[in-house]
């Protein structure tokens, strides 16, 4: 099945037609409807999944190559798991009422576990990249803008977590608000951060859009099998959460901004040199 995009929200159907596409060396068959769709629309989502795709090979190509400079120094891969466990619990410190929230605790959840994580998800990159063509068929527009998301703040933040080990060095060891602060500002590269906000608010527009799209939910469900296959099952798991997260909230609009607020007044504080701002909640 497919995600095609609809004006309506409903798919259009057309004739119904065999595909198989090489996967791991086996032919992965499935049957789908062809919508009906004008030629004019037809080349607007090729465009845009041609530009998406584009962009999410970039960014699978920098996290992967991050995180294998990572990996091969011992001493920098515990840094990088004790920089992103003092990191978490600083975004659980700031956003801890969004936490206990019942409307918003879901959301702020998956953003805390799912997208700022200690997990190693190498494995994962590596398996999308090579499944990227078999996506670009199965996934719809929204789905593969999601995605590419959450792998372009993936590589950003693993990019600025290396710059800051690289200043912190033992000291991530045991850190403080301080010596977080002072080596925030000696990397600087403040419009990187600036960068990693702003996806986290696209991340979670795309989500929306993709939670507000009629039959998506059920769509990604049937995906699984076919997602396991073609090697992007871990990719599509994390789109799920994310769908479960954010359904059913109502506009999200109000979770991001409360989010992107904080995490701004954050940026400017430390930057400004007040680095309390780290230690305390809401």
């Amino acid at each position: 099945m497919v995600l095609f995009p609809s004006s309506s929200g409903i798919l259009r159907t057309g004739k119904v037609r065999t595909f198989a596409f090489p996967v791991h060396g086996h032919a992965l068959v499935f049957r789908a409807a062809i919508p009906r769709l004008p030629i004019r629309i037809l080349r607007m989502v090729t465009d845009d999944t041609e530009a998406i795709l584009k962009r999410l090979t970039g960014c699978l190509d920098l996290s992967i190559r991050l995180r294998a400079a990572a990996k091969a120094d011992v001493k920098a891969a515990k840094y990088r798991q004790d920089l992103r466990a003092w990191q978490a619990a600083r975004l659980a410190r700031t956003h801890a009422d969004l936490l206990a929230s019942p409307r918003f605790g879901r959301a702020a959840a998956f953003f805390l576990a799912d997208i700022y994580s200690d997990r190693d998800v190498g494995g994962r990159d590596e398996q999308v990249k090579q499944a990227v063509p078999a996506m670009s068929k199965f996934l719809s527009v929204s789905a593969l803008e999601t995605a590419t998301d959450a792998i372009e703040l993936d590589a950003l933040t693993e990019d600025l977590d290396a710059a800051m080990i690289a200043v912190l060095g033992p000291q991530t060891a045991a850190l403080d608000v301080g010596a977080y602060g002072r080596a925030y500002r000696e990397v600087d590269r403040r419009r990187d951060r600036e960068r990693q906000i702003h996806l986290i608010e696209h991340l979670g527009q795309t989500l929306d859009r993709l939670a507000n799209r009629r039959f998506a939910g059920p769509a990604l469900v049937l995906l699984r099998k076919p997602a396991q296959l073609a090697g992007f099952g871990d990719l599509l798991a994390f789109l799920e959460r994310g769908y479960d997260a954010v359904h059913g909230m109502g506009s999200v609009e109000e979770f991001l901004n409360l989010v992107v607020s904080r995490e701004k007044r954050v940026l400017e504080a430390v930057f400004a040199g007040d680095d309390s701002v780290l230690g305390k909640g809401q």
